[in-house]
């Protein structure tokens, strides 16, 4: 039954993830117009621009989002953290528990994946921040968030013994999860399709994330 589930989880995650590369070959064809920063071409401009219209641009937002977006690397380090302490005490790379160690794969694809897309800019964002054109597909705070703090919740989920303790990281993961996607979107500091763009791909690796534990507790 784990084993079904795990490769369900990859399947799942393997749709995403071409849907998401899926997307963003749209991006590049549909409604392409010179809308963005300095002319700069933006896909589905009709609807971007639309959007972006709608929000209006608040800083304030965007500043306390940019902030926040330290917490999912506080989370990265934590867990960095434990899998150190298991080296340490266990002296072998290979005693450390597996989805520790999946785990931290999957931080450097996370990480892997927010430097490429920084270097290989699809857009711009609509606004300059601080005078500079920056990369703005796919959303790098929306990635970071979604892609990371789901495994606060799975990991804590597992390793954890009180119910109570368990309910409230997850309430409070979901809540700052939500408000700082919502956050993101309505700041207008990204495009619509940035944000589309970024839950596409983390809800992709973490699905093949949570799918290779699955395996690997199946397996041990």
């Amino acid at each position: 039954m784990m084993k079904k589930n795990g490769m369900k989880n990859l399947l799942f995650g393997g749709i995403f993830i071409a849907t998401f590369v899926l997307w963003t070959v749209l991006i590049q064809m549909v409604d392409v117009q010179p809308h963005g920063q300095n002319g700069t071409n933006i896909g589905f401009a009709t609807l971007n621009c639309w959007f972006h219209r709608f929000t209006g641009v608040h800083m304030m937002i965007y500043s306390i989002t940019d902030w926040m977006g330290l917490v999912p690397v506080v989370v990265c380090l934590i867990f960095a953290g434990v899998g150190l302490v298991q080296l340490i005490k266990k002296r072998s790379l290979f005693k450390v528990d597996p989805d520790i160690i999946i785990l931290g794969i999957y931080y450097i694809v996370v990480i892997l994946a927010y430097i490429f897309f920084e270097m290989i800019p699809i857009n711009y964002r609509p606004i300059l921040i601080n005078g500079v054109m920056e990369a703005s597909y796919p959303s790098s705070t929306t990635l970071l968030v979604l892609c990371v703090m789901p495994t606060l919740i799975e990991q804590t989920q597992r390793r954890l013994s009180s119910i109570a303790v368990k309910k409230v990281i997850t309430i409070v993961t979901i809540a700052f999860s939500a408000f700082m996607v919502i956050g993101r979107l309505i700041s207008g500091v990204h495009w619509l399709t940035d944000i589309v763009g970024g839950v596409l791909l983390s809800i992709g690796l973490f699905s093949i994330y949570q799918g290779a534990v699955i395996l690997s507790i199946k397996n041990k």
